[in-house]
């Protein structure tokens, strides 16, 4: 297997943002939903150094109390970007409520993608009122195994990341001279209250060595992966229409 050159995917990297929004934005600013986590740190600083600290602007979005919201903190002051915070807790309830009045149960995956898909709505709402195009903050490990939510996290206008995994990204961050309480973060979608691996049954490095080099060495696991993985292509691909013959 090729070794990851964090340099040159580095590069590579900045010049591709630059070269999308000279083609679909020329002049607009980055937006970018701030998680404190370390996707949204690298593609931050990534878009920075694209595009300059003056054409990105930051959005902490909180659901109510957000215990680690002081590592978005951390980024944004680190970054020196225009940022905004927007609580989305009343926003969430307003639906919740809504959905109740009408005689539905939420069910847990409607509660847990709920705050996403609002969270969603608001980057867009602060991106067309600030010249804006949305960045994508997914990553190929979570893509992988369909551990994003369709049109919440997996939406935006261009993805920095998607072709990178949570080990590579984590190199990264290390070379763009991030804080390492960021890049070194449990990755969690901070809703149920678990990491990322809790709730996947395995580890991110286990997920990436199989994605890299086909190696699993644990049967179930890998068995585990296939499947979560054939269940969520249909989150990566167009919505299929139909077309007249």
């Amino acid at each position: 297997m090729k070794e990851f050159d964090v340099e040159k995917t580095r590069k590579d990297v900045v010049q591709w943002i630059r070269d999308f929004f000279e083609e679909n934005g020329k002049g607009c600013n980055a937006v970018v939903g701030i998680s404190g986590g370390k996707d949204s740190s690298v593609v931050a600083a990534l878009c920075v150094e694209a595009l300059g600290k003056d054409r990105v602007i930051g959005v902490l979005m909180p659901c109510g109390e957000q215990s680690d919201i002081s590592f978005s903190h951390m980024l944004v002051e680190h970054l020196g970007i225009v940022n905004y915070t927007i609580n989305i807790q009343k926003a969430v309830e307003g639906v919740s409520n809504e959905l109740k009045q009408a005689g539905l149960t939420a069910s847990s995956q409607t509660q847990i993608n709920l705050p996403p898909r609002i969270r969603m709505s608001t980057l867009y709402a602060v991106s067309q009122s600030v010249n804006g195009r949305v960045a994508n903050t997914c990553n190929l490990s979570e893509d992988w195994v369909g551990y994003s939510t369709r049109y919440g996290d997996a939406a935006g206008d261009f993805s920095p990341l998607c072709d990178l995994t949570v080990t590579e990204i984590r190199m990264l961050g290390r070379a763009l001279g991030l804080p390492s309480a960021l890049i070194e973060k449990a990755p969690s979608d901070g809703l149920c209250g678990k990491t990322d691996e809790d709730n996947l049954g395995f580890t991110y490095e286990v997920l990436d060595r199989y994605i890299r080099e086909g190696v699993c060495d644990d049967p179930a696991t890998k068995e585990r992966i296939d499947r979560l993985h054939r269940m969520n292509l249909f989150k990566l691909e167009m919505m299929p229409g139909f077309h007249q013959a």
